[in-house]
């Protein structure tokens, strides 16, 4: 088994929370946002009661910054125990 670089298992996952993230929010900027989440969850057998608010782009940023420091400080958290538990395994 390979070992896992962290820092590039963070910001693998950091790039692929904000990205999609990035693209939620790009959805409520285009105004397609609520079509998009009555759809998902009709799909899921839900009944959608959110409703989505008006654009920010402040509030767009910070999502997209906490979602990417959230993906990036798991991935690196990954990274570190996968290495650890390999370096237990070989032993």
């Amino acid at each position: 088994m390979e070992t896992i670089n962290p820092n590039k298992a963070g910001l693998a996952l950091g790039a692929l929370f904000g990205g999609w993230h990035l693209v939620w929010s790009l959805l409520v900027a285009l105004g397609v946002a609520q079509a998009v989440i009555d759809f998902v969850f009709w799909m899921h057998f839900i009944k959608p009661i959110y409703v989505i608010e008006p654009f920010e782009l402040a509030r767009a940023f910070i999502l997209v910054v906490a979602t990417s420091s959230f993906g990036y400080m798991l991935g690196f958290a990954f990274g570190l125990l996968w290495n650890r538990f390999r370096r237990v395994s070989a032993s």
